[in-house]
């Protein structure tokens, strides 16, 4: 048997056809489109799944069961989407509507969650007990698993990692809280501190970079020129690894995971990020004399969205 897992996004669905191990068999995709009813990009969703299963030489006979990532809250009691801001949808049934398409069982939970999944199944914390995944992105998101099976918490909100509180006075967020994690440890923090340096200092190698046009700074031009020795950047570099190291030992005070992964697009610093991260954890530790955590670098990649989701349907 096979099972489908689908990666939902804000500008594009990503669906393949997986079997047990976590290897994908079959790939297609289709845009979102935001914007349109439910029910159109479900449609479109679920006729990419069928065309998908097709082309990968399988029939709807050997589905065993469809995982669902998406951006934001589901209830798997009801199959409904909860909440999902990037899609424009509450209290969505998407679970009624994608088995109009192939009636089979159908799993939904976090991006976040599942792509941790993914990687406790065939990536890099594969036979771990438990692990947390953390995506650095444009925001941060946190997927949780124990024993095997990722866990968003009894009412299905936990592993909000991006929203836990560093600084109850610090900067806004767009949950509508201040201080929030992912305002100190996503690609838009580095970006922001970037920005205040270069206009500070504008013989920065950063401003180089990106052609003296700040709007097109990113965070890989911050890490590149901190590589270089720019002591702008490296200034910057230095403050978002503090953040991240506090952020993560604040997971590992009150969950004490056996390993914690980082992905997202930040983590394509690698080695670099990574013995950072690594050199600054220690002082914030209580127990400096015990083990903790393993930290270390996703595998999967992109990938991992339509993995983690398909495993749902496994387990």
């Amino acid at each position: 048997m096979v099972y489908i897992g689908i990666d939902v996004g804000g500008t594009g669905i990503q669906i393949g056809v997986v079997d047990e191990n976590g290897r994908i068999l079959a790939k297609g995709d289709t845009p979102t489109l935001v914007g349109r009813p439910f029910e159109d990009i479900v449609r479109d969703m679920g006729n990419c799944m069928l065309n998908t299963i097709k082309e990968g030489g399988f029939t709807t006979a050997d589905v065993a069961a469809i995982g669902v990532g998406v951006p934001g809250i589901a209830d798997n009691q009801t199959g409904n989407v909860i909440f999902c801001t990037n899609l424009g949808w509450t209290n969505v049934p998407l679970r009624t509507e994608l088995q109009k398409y192939l009636n089979k069982p159908v799993y939904i939970d976090n991006d976040a969650t599942v792509a941790g999944f993914a990687e406790s199944v065939c990536g890099v914390s594969a036979g771990r007990h438990s692990s947390v995944f953390i995506t650095l992105g444009t925001g941060v998101g946190g997927g949780i698993v124990i024993g095997g099976r990722p866990w968003s918490g009894f009412h299905g909100i936990g592993s909000e990692i991006g929203h836990i509180p560093m600084d109850m006075n610090g900067e806004p967020c767009t949950c509508g809280n201040y201080g929030c994690l992912e305002r100190y440890t996503s690609a838009t923090a580095i970006i922001r501190m970037a920005k205040q340096q270069v206009l500070q200092h504008p013989d920065s190698m950063m401003h180089d970079l990106c052609g003296g046009d700040l709007t097109k700074l990113n965070a890989k031009m911050v890490f590149d020129a901190a590589k270089e020795g720019d002591p702008v950047a490296t200034k910057v570099f230095n403050r978002y690894a503090d953040n991240l190291a506090q952020a993560i030992y604040t997971i590992i005070a009150f969950l004490d995971p056996e390993m914690i992964v980082l992905g997202g697009g930040v983590s394509k610093a690698g080695s670099f990020l990574l013995n950072a991260v690594k050199e600054r954890l220690p002082r914030y530790l209580i127990f400096k004399t015990l083990p903790y955590a393993e930290i270390e670098i996703a595998r999967l990649g992109p990938d991992a969205g339509i993995i983690g989701a398909a495993m749902l349907g496994r387990n």
